[in-house]
Parts: structure tokens; C-alpha cells; sequence
């Protein structure tokens, strides 16, 4: 136990987080199971350590532990949790922890035999917690999830910039944009940063001194080969066919799958073809956008990349600049909004009642006062034109 102890000390003085990132004032920390969802790369390891080191220093009631280490292939986390217990632990902080085979029910155990003990873990993206509770029946009623996103345009300016912007809800970007952008403008122009952003600002691994489309492709072949596999117990075999997959959607394009065709190149059926895309889905390396009314398992109108960072890793040599754009807004609406897909002269129409058209440099339409303009390349908008860079505040 000692040697945790040791090891929970050096992290948490070496920690040194660049941002300080929302999510930790909106997480209700009294609650006795939280459970931190997020794709590989966000920063979720360092989210617990900052937490550690913020709210308890060099205290030994708080412990991190990661599953990834060799000494819980014999201990139990009930076990541990038990041993912690007793020597006057209060926060246990578990990373990785579906690495451990029954993992929901060792946290039910603890969570019954331990009133006094708070259990903080992280996980893939890809597990179920709280809105799929069928799978983890032992785990209903008494989890508080949350997902740790990568960064916002925002929280990227304010890191490169060493500003410390709000970040805005939509309405108040719709209804006062040009108030908005007044009080950023004098400090920094965010269009000198945007492309910066789209090519390599969500995930906060761009600050390390490698290669950082190299690390993302590491990044992306892990999520497929540990989240996906292990989480959803898929034979090695066909991990090929998920890759391959994987590669055939970014090199589409944002349309309309020809599940068929895929099916044929990636020689499985037409019902795997749909469950590989709802686990790519659920690993966070594509979004499924449906006509408002419709969901899966029915075929997406549209699959785009979650964010645009993966666009230039997976398929350099083909990213279109509209497919970015709109891939962006995608992305930055997607942690409070629904986004469906947009009527004709639209690109989505949000949460079901507000038309947006995301345009590019250079774009030219007929102004409908219905519609919400979210322009690229333009620095203050002008009552439904609104400068695209902008939405990149809603986190």
C-alpha cells in the first residue's frame, strides 16, 4: 500500500495542469460514485490528479490509483478499496477502471459495505453508465456520470493567449454576438488561432513535445483496439474490418453511408456494418446525424468525424474546408444540443426548431431571416450572421 501512497505523491506534485477545465466546478463532488466518461486524450488523468491535488495536497485521504497496474490482477478494487478504508481513506480515485473483469459490481460492493468512502473513476467513452443502465443493473441509481470533453476553442485562446474568457450558452450568442465579440476583440483576434484549433487544439496532447498527428493516430488505433474490443468483447479478427471501416467513413466524407457497399469492402454483413458505426460512435471517433424524428439502428443521413482534429490525422491529402467547418460546429454544439439534419439550404437544424447554415469563406445566399448564418472568416457578425469562431465559446 505504501508504494500507491508514493506513487499518488509524485503525480500529484508533478501535475501541472495547462487549463483548469469546467467540469470540475459542475461536478457535485459529495456524491458518493462518480463516474468521469470521456475518449482517450481528453485529459481525463489529469482531471483526477488536478482534483487531488486541488482539493486535498499532500493529504493521504485521498489516493489515485490506475488499474493498468499489474498488482490488481491479484487484489481486488473491493479489496483495495477495503484496505484504504481502514487506514483512514475517504476519496479513492480509480483511472482506467474497466481494465478490471466485473468492475460495476466490486463498485457496488464497495459502495454498500463502505458508507464513507467516495469512489471518483474514469472510463472510455464507450462504456455504459448512466443512460443504458440495462447493462450495468448493479450500478442503477447510484452513479453520477459525466463526460470530460476536449478542449473548446475557448479553453484553447484562453491557453495560448493567457486570457480567461467566459464561455456563453447559444442564446446568448444568438441573441447578443456583437456585444459579445466586443469584449474579446480588443484582447486577441481568435481568427489568427482558429486553424491552429481545427488542426490540432482538441486534444490537450498537443502541448507535449512529440509528433502530435502520430500521437493521434496511437490515440485513435487504442481506442479501437482497447475500448472498442475489450469493451464490447470483439475478437481480435475483426479488428481489421473496424479499422478499415473507420477509414472508408473519413475518406466518404460527411454523406449518407452506402452500408451495402461497406459491407461488401469490409466483407461482414450489413447488420455488422451498423453495429461497427454505433461503436465508433459510442468511442467518440464519428457523430451520426439523423433527420429530427429518426435515431439508430436506422441508417444517419450523415456520419462526420467527431472533431476536426481526426480529419487531418486519418485522410489528410482530401479535408474539404466546408467538411471542417461544419464539422466543428458539429462538435462544439454537441455537449448541450441536439443537432439534426438541416432542410435544404441548411446544414442542421438545432435542437429541433433553429435552422443554421454554416458558411464558408466566400458564400453566397439569399439572407432568410429564419435561418442562422455561422460565418467563417468574418470576425463580428451582423444580427443572424454570426461569426462561426464564436460557437467555440458554448464550453
Amino acid at each position: 500500500m505504501e508504494a500507491f501512497y508514493q506513487t499518488h505523491a509524485y503525480l500529484v506534485e508533478h501535475t501541472n495542469a495547462a487549463v483548469r477545465r469546467d467540469l470540475m466546478d459542475e461536478i457535485n463532488w459529495n456524491d458518493r460514485l462518480i463516474g468521469i466518461k470521456g475518449t482517450r486524450g481528453v485529459g481525463k488523468t489529469t482531471f483526477l490528479l488536478q482534483y487531488a491535488k486541488e482539493k486535498f495536497g499532500t493529504d493521504r485521504s485521498c489516493l489515485y490509483v490506475n488499474m493498468n497496474n499489474f498488482y490488481f490482477q491479484s487484489c481486488s478494487i473491493a479489496d483495495f478499496a477495503g484496505e484504504f478504508y481502514k487506514r483512514g481513506g475517504k476519496v479513492l480515485l480509480i483511472d482506467q477502471v474497466f481494465k478490471q473483469p466485473n468492475w460495476s459490481e466490486a463498485l457496488r460492493t464497495c459502495y454498500n459495505q463502505y458508507p464513507n468512502l467516495k469512489i471518483v473513476f474514469t472510463g472510455s467513452s464507450v462504456m455504459r453508465l448512466k443512460e443504458e443502465n440495462l447493462e450495468l443493473p448493479e450500478l442503477n441509481g447510484i452513479v453520477h456520470s459525466y463526460n470530460l470533453r476536449g478542449f473548446s476553442f475557448r479553453e484553447f485562446l484562453n491557453l495560448q493567449t493567457g486570457n480567461s474568457f467566459p464561455c456563453y450558452t447559444l442564446n446568448e450568442i444568438l441573441e447578443n454576438h456583437e456585444q459579445i465579440v466586443k469584449t474579446i476583440l480588443p484582447k486577441v483576434r481568435p481568427l489568427s488561432y482558429f486553424q491552429d484549433y481545427l488542426h490540432h487544439g482538441f486534444y490537450p496532447f498537443f502541448l507535449e513535445k512529440r509528433n502530435f498527428s502520430e500521437n493521434l493516430l496511437k490515440t485513435m488505433n487504442m481506442m479501437i483496439e482497447v475500448d472498442i474490443l475489450l469493451i464490447k468483447q470483439i475478437e481480435l479478427k475483426y479488428l481489421s474490418k473496424i479499422k478499415k471501416l473507420l477509414y472508408l467513413l473519413a475518406v466518404d466524407g460527411p454523406t449518407a453511408p452506402n452500408v451495402s457497399q461497406l459491407a461488401t469492402d469490409i466483407q461482414t454483413s450489413r447488420a455488422t456494418v451498423m453495429n461497427y458505426i454505433k461503436y465508433l460512435a459510442d468511442s467518440r471517433l464519428i457523430n451520426m446525424v439523423y433527420p429530427k424524428g429518426e435515431s439508430f439502428p436506422k441508417k444517419p443521413s450523415r456520419i462526420m468525424m467527431h472533431n476536426t482534429n481526426l480529419m487531418y490525422s486519418i485522410y489528410p491529402v482530401k479535408v474539404e474546408e466546408q467538411d471542417v467547418l461544419e464539422t466543428f460546429f458539429l462538435n462544439t454544439m454537441y455537449k448541450d444540443h441536439k443537432l439534426y439534419k438541416g432542410d435544404k439550404g441548411t446544414s442542421f437544424l438545432v435542437d429541433g426548431h433553429m435552422p443554421f447554415r454554416i458558411c464558408g469563406e466566400g458564400c453566397k445566399f439569399k439572407n432568410n431571416p429564419n435561418t442562422f448564418y455561422a460565418m467563417h472568416k468574418i470576425e463580428v457578425g451582423h444580427n443572424n450572421q454570426i461569426p462561426l469562431w464564436l460557437f467555440g465559446f458554448l464550453y
